[in-house]
């Protein structure tokens, strides 16, 4: 394909349907380098400016990354985020990744008004906090900030999650199998402390996530998660539209 000056369509929009179709008429994989800046332009007649704008679109979008000094490559694919009620662990295991954690922090605190609405409790009732790094393949993913009321879980600041998925273990453990959830999910920025967790330069754009599950129409937890936006996108079926009047 070649660039064509009499479209209303921008140059480097046109660029960015060329190269995406390129990568995958070739058949580039993950960490494959594609030509430079400069051969990007000779071949096509355009600015570097104009070839760099099409670049920062393509790995703004995480299509693409730069090696300082080494180039440009092929992204990973992003990753589907559930929206069904499933743990991170089964999510993950099931999309063919290695799931893995690590444990930031885990105490018992009084629940705020704010979270004490949220799981339908008394302000001030105690509730086990976990926070968790997630990985997958040992690349950081998400941050996860779980709130359960001790009351339904007692001791389970004292049971390992290595390589379990909280789920698993509440069912397992508890007899508690969540049925129902809510989940909403929204834009957000990356502050310093999660940017350093995930790996991700400060201010980076990230996927925020508020989920309530529920077991026989109780809540049993309240699960604040912040996903890295170069690694994560949303994907859901739309109803048929119905013909009828207004």
């Amino acid at each position: 394909m070649a660039i064509d000056p009499t479209s209303p369509i921008p140059k480097y929009s046109q660029l960015r349907e060329i190269l995406l179709d390129w990568i995958e008429e070739t058949g580039l994989g993950v960490d494959d380098a594609i030509p430079s800046e400069r051969e990007l332009g000779a071949l096509y007649g355009l600015s570097r400016m104009t070839v760099r704008q099409t670049i920062d679109h393509l790995v703004a979008e995480g299509k693409l990354y730069r090696v300082p000094g080494k180039g440009t490559f092929v992204a990973r694919p992003k990753i589907e985020m559930s929206l069904a009620l499933t743990s991170f662990t089964e999510d993950m295991r099931a999309r063919g990744f290695t799931p893995d954690s690590q444990d930031l922090a885990r105490r018992i605190d009084p629940a705020s008004g704010h979270l004490a609405r949220m799981l339908d409790i008394e302000p001030g009732s105690p509730i086990h906090h976990i926070e968790r790094l997630r990985t997958a393949d040992g690349e950081p993913m998400a941050l996860e900030r779980s709130n359960i009321p001790l009351s339904l879980v007692p001791g389970l600041d004292e049971r390992s999650l290595a390589g379990r998925s909280l789920y698993q273990l509440l069912e397992e453990e508890y007899g508690i199998l969540l049925d129902s959830g809510e989940q909403t999910i929204e834009a957000g920025i990356c502050d310093p402390t999660d940017a350093r967790l995930l790996g991700l330069p400060p201010g980076s754009a990230v996927l925020l996530m508020q989920r309530r599950s529920f077991a026989n129409g109780r809540c049993v937890e309240l699960a604040i998660s912040t996903y890295r936006a170069d690694r994560y996108q949303l994907h859901s079926t739309l109803d048929p539209r119905r013909s009828g009047s207004a």
